[in-house]
């Protein structure tokens, strides 16, 4: 399905060096960022008090969160747990403060502003699990790379496997790189968005990447620049359509989704529009540079490959 049709091919390769240097100028920015601020991680890494607090009716969130509030409490996640008149509180470590002391305070609270309130556990979660679910995700972080890296390799060329890799890890870092500049809060969601950035963006550069090998065995006299315009152009209309769409579903998560999906779906957004962007300008024009070409994806083509409707046919490359 195509809503539009463009006709002539976009010359997107003769600007691609100088998005790409914008490109390299926004991952230096970003990895700077990670470097002097760091990410604000969430209590899942840093470790923090953990309270199970149900209510005789379904609870009210925003209701819960302002009474923390009011304690001076910062970075505080509240969110539902099981039913809706279960809800699961976590507190960063406060510095001279015990964290049966903390749980205290905020039944205190808790109970004056709601009496049907009951705590039904309140533990502390150690920095060792923390480590623990940091090393776990910097592994399935990379088992996904390398995973995405064999796919691409054994479908297409390593050539292309080295671009997508390349332009997927941009999109990772640039998403970082907004969390430690803006000190937004890093958890176990925004990881999970990260990890579904990565297979999203790869879809997009895999779509563009076969529409590339399909040119070149359809117009032989073209050169690598204009197969590329071509593959990108006529693949605009569906990038609009689903990205466009997932885009939507994205935002009402991110407007109406409340506190607890907030920062997940933020992640996604940013990824989502740089995952276009880094497979248009940054992962077809590293395949270009390095040097992708017809016999690099048609292995054994022969005369029968080409279009009869191409003008071009029956040239060589």
């Amino acid at each position: 399905m195509e809503f539009f049709k463009i006709k002539r091919d976009i010359p997107f390769m003769r600007h691609a060096l100088i998005f790409n240097l914008v490109s390299l100028i926004t991952f230096l920015a970003a990895v700077f960022f990670l470097f002097s601020r760091g990410l604000h991680l969430s209590v899942e890494f840093t470790g923090g008090t953990l309270m199970e607090v149900t209510y005789s009716q379904p609870a009210d969130l925003n209701r819960v969160r302002d009474t923390v509030a009011t304690l001076g409490l910062s970075d505080v996640q509240v969110q539902n747990f099981g039913t809706a008149r279960d809800v699961l509180i976590r507190m960063p470590v406060q510095k001279g403060v015990s964290s049966s002391q903390q749980s205290d305070r905020v039944m205190v609270a808790l109970k004056a502003a709601d009496p049907s309130a009951t705590m039904r556990r309140s533990e502390f979660v150690g920095p060792q699990v923390g480590d623990e679910l940091a090393t776990d995700g910097l592994k399935a972080l990379a088992f996904v790379v390398a995973g995405i890296m064999i796919y691409l390799a054994l479908r297409f060329e390593w050539k292309f496997a080295v671009a997508a890799i390349i332009a997927n890890l941009h999109d990772v870092i640039i998403i970082l790189g907004f969390f430690a500049f803006f000190q937004w809060e890093f958890s176990l969601p925004v990881l999970a968005a990260v990890l579904a950035v990565l297979g999203y963006s790869v879809n997009e550069s895999v779509v563009i990447f076969d529409r590339i090998r399909e040119n070149f065995r359809r117009y032989r006299k073209m050169n690598s620049h204009e197969i590329i315009d071509s593959a990108i152009t006529s693949t605009i209309s569906r990038t609009i359509i689903t990205h466009g769409s997932t885009q939507l579903m994205v935002l009402s998560m991110l407007f109406f989704g409340g506190a607890t999906l907030h920062y997940f779906a933020l992640a996604l957004t940013i990824g989502i529009l740089f995952g276009i962007y880094s497979s248009v300008f940054v992962a077809a024009a590293i395949a270009m540079w390095l040097g992708i070409q017809r016999e690099d994806l048609i292995k054994g083509g022969s005369k029968k490959d080409e279009d009869p409707n191409d003008p071009n046919a029956g040239a060589t490359v």
